[in-house]
């Protein structure tokens, strides 16, 4: 026994280039392979450790014991683990040292996933109280800072996501494809605040649990050399790891037809898979070559019903109780609630209805005028009773505070896009069907819009021959009385002017006589067949002596110098009997 422990004692000490420690020359080597998989900081030898520092070198005379020498190796456990070399690192994805645990076992079983797999349970989608997000333990103030709410409460499945149950219901196409993340390329066109965003939000956390790459650019920042990086990224991804690539594009309108042509050949052969944001019409916005290899997903304004569970699913995750109107005045009777909400703060069920109904179908707009209703309230609480915090149950959101936080109704209206159109369309159609009340709200609708009022005073002199015409002359000297009054006074004073226009012109009558002879004309000029007929010589002027010798102007007759209806042909002999008041366009 004393000669094996002489013979311990001799040994030589090497010290570990990964982690530094001092080990017997034999051991070594089996110690540097378990320390570079990662395994070497779970290495204990058979003694207790003690609390003795470790040295970082090798003692001069290199003796002492062989327990001794253990000791120095393994420090105690209250000091903290040798370090980690990046170099020996590299590629791991972190410099410092796993945890014993960890390092023990590289490999997880499905027993030690279970952590990352309740990380991920922890969306809202997936729990029982899906409809109610919560933000954290903070009081309501820091809720609201930072990120604005409507960001915040993004849905992250298909399951929050309300209002486009025609597009992504239970039993459409698109929701079983993106179910089974079997996405093709898309354009999402819809007003906004409909949706398109987060569904995009959607498909991108369904993406990367699949292992696919999502990529978000936005055509109003973003250039075609980032396109091309994207795309380039996208081939070796797809070469070398068998890898999808989905890019997100929002408001791809804003990319001219050239920087949209940059997506067909990648899109034709699955390069990248296409997901566009647009809120114009993409038949033309969007390159037909485009559109052929993309699937237009119409997203529609949301109803009241669906901006009503949207705002309702905010104020739960804020903590804001909403009052029924019994339970209203019975607050104001008691002068107290009999429920406390959770941030001290009540809102009226009428402000909730108020609210989805002023901000037309955008949730971002109701949103954001939730916030700023909450927030004008909370700023005024330091201006506000001492004994605020024991009355805090009496903070009530009424709907005026919400009318306030909006300012006006929101009016989806757009004087360059789809909507100016669809507009003036309407507002045509309903004075041609004399329906007087729907022409006076269709023109408000554009006027509070904010059309130009000269705009729509053009459109009314043209309507004025086109629908009306010999049927009540005066409606063109109305029309044209109606422009240059709006030109002289313009908004808000010229709007009656322009009402009283319409009025005049739904309560009309209408022909459409002037309107079809002149179509009738324009089609038999573009439909006829070699040159066009000359003018017949006695129609023809004879300013001089050469054009009179020639038979310009020969036999013409001046009708008034005959008291009987003159017997004259007016028409190339080629068109003789024609008469385009009487024909019919089809």
């Amino acid at each position: 026994m004393e000669q094996t422990a002489a013979a311990g004692e001799e040994e030589p000490l090497v010290s570990c280039p990964v982690c530094a420690r001092e080990l017997p020359a034999p051991s070594i080597n089996a110690h540097l392979d378990r320390c570079l998989q990662g395994e070497g900081g779970d290495e204990r030898t058979p003694e207790t450790p003690c609390k003795k520092k470790r040295r970082l070198s090798k003692s001069p005379d290199g003796g002492g014991s062989s327990s001794s020498s253990r000791r120095e190796e393994e420090p105690g456990g209250s000091l903290s683990p040798p370090p980690v070399f990046p170099l020996f690192q590299k590629g791991r994805g972190s410099g410092a040292r796993a945890p014993p645990a960890a390092a023990a076992s590289p490999v997880r079983g499905p027993g030690e996933e279970k952590p990352r797999g309740e990380a991920e349970e922890e969306d809202p989608g997936l729990g029982p109280d899906a409809s109610s997000p919560a933000l954290g333990g903070e009081n309501l103030a820091s809720k609201l800072e930072g990120t604005p709410l409507a960001d915040k409460l993004r849905p992250d499945t298909l399951g929050d996501y309300m209002g486009q149950d025609r597009a992504v219901g239970e039993q459409t196409l698109l929701r079983s494809l993106l179910e089974a993340h079997d996405v093709p390329s898309l354009i999402l066109w819809g007003p906004p605040g409909c949706g398109k965003t987060t569904l995009a939000h959607i498909i991108a956390k369904g993406s990367k649990k699949k292992g696919t790459r999502f990529v978000t650019l936005s055509a109003t920042s973003a250039k075609t050399s980032e396109v091309r990086e994207v795309i380039s990224q996208a081939q070796n991804e797809k070469r070398l790891f068998k890898r999808k690539t989905i890019l997100f594009i929002d408001e791809i309108h804003r990319f001219n037809k050239s920087q949209q042509d940059t997506f067909l050949p990648h899109v034709e052969c699955g390069t990248v898979t296409l997901i566009g944001a647009t809120t114009e019409n993409p038949s033309f916005q969007v390159n037909s070559a485009l559109l052929s290899r993309c699937r237009v997903i119409v997203l529609e304004k949301l109803s009241v019903e669906a901006m009503e569970a949207i705002l309702t699913r905010a104020l739960r995750s804020l903590g804001i109780r909403i009052l029924s109107p019994e339970e209203r005045r019975a607050a104001s009777v008691n002068g107290s609630d009999s429920k406390t909400s959770e941030s001290g703060m009540c809102i009226e069920k009428t402000a909730v209805s108020t609210l989805a109904y002023l901000c037309d179908g955008d949730a971002r707009t109701g949103l954001n005028g939730l916030q700023m209703a909450v927030q004008a309230q909370l700023a005024q609480l330091p201006h506000q009773s001492n004994k605020l915090s024991s009355s805090a149950n009496r903070i009530v959101i009424t709907e005026d505070h919400v009318k306030e936080g909006l300012q006006r109704s929101h009016i989806l209206y757009d004087r360059a896009g789809e909507e100016h159109y669809n507009c003036i369309s309407a507002l045509h159609k309903s004075m041609r069907g004399s329906d007087e009340n729907a022409s006076l709200y269709w023109l408000a609708r554009m006027l509070e819009g904010g059309e130009d009022p000269l705009y729509v005073a053009r459109r009314l002199v043209r309507f004025a021959s086109e629908d009306i015409g010999l049927a009540d002359p005066l409606a063109l000297t109305q029309a044209v009385a109606a422009y240059q009054g709006c030109h002289f006074i313009g908004m808000p004073e010229c709007e009656v002017l322009l009402a009283q226009c319409v009025t005049y012109f739904a309560r009309a009558p209408k022909s459409i006589e002037i309107y079809s002879a002149y179509s009738n004309v324009k089609t038999c000029l573009r439909n006829h067949e070699g040159p066009l007929p000359p003018v017949p010589l006695h129609l023809r002027n004879a300013p001089t002596r050469l054009m009179k010798d020639i038979g310009y102007s020969k036999g013409y007759k001046y009708n008034p110098m005959y008291k009987e209806p003159v017997d004259q042909e007016y028409l190339p002999k080629e068109l003789k009997g024609v008469d385009f008041f009487k024909e019919r366009r089809m």
